[in-house]
């Protein structure tokens, strides 16, 4: 059974990190999202749940305007081949998210450490980050030191690379 908002924010209490959650109405896309600017301080994401060919799960975060090419990003993060989006039973299964609620925090759903995870440095070096709470319907605000803080306690050493061209 997957972990639940309410999981997550308890995790995060017991790292002693403080997040802020907005409620909004759902959000399936970064263009959905962009009506949030000004009322939401801080970068906002953008998650790409991607598999290689040897069958290795990797999800990309980034700022929701980086442009990430697919047909080289391969060579960046390590994969076999071209990749390709992960499907959504995958998607569910490993991160405990459906399609439209992709996000970094969907890590706490890997404790086997199947998934990869990519930062992209520019948004790594904000001050805040702004990121799903394994749903669509709220944004969660955490600090950038914070977000690695939380990936080294699920076990995740993420590869922090300049992706967005």
């Amino acid at each position: 059974m997957p972990k639940t908002p309410d999981d997550l924010m308890h995790f995060l209490a017991e790292l002693d990190i403080r997040v802020e959650t907005h409620s909004h109405p759902p959000l399936f896309t970064v263009e959905e999202s962009r009506s949030l600017r000004g009322e939401i301080a801080g970068a906002h994401t953008k998650n790409l749940f991607l598999k290689d060919k040897k069958g290795r799960y990797f999800l990309v975060t980034a700022e929701e305007d980086a442009e990430i090419d697919l047909k080289t990003i391969h060579h960046a993060i390590g994969a076999s081949g071209r990749v390709s989006f992960g499907k959504a039973d995958a998607l569910m299964d490993m991160l405990g998210v459906a399609p439209g609620s992709v996000t970094v925090f969907g890590i706490i759903n890997d404790p086997e450490g199947k998934v990869t995870v990519v930062l992209d440095k520019t948004l790594i070096e904000q001050e805040i980050i702004n990121a799903h709470p394994l749903h669509n319907a709220a944004t969660t605000s955490i600090r950038g030191t914070d977000l690695l803080r939380f990936l080294e306690a699920t076990r995740h050493e993420p590869l922090v690379l300049n992706l967005s061209r």
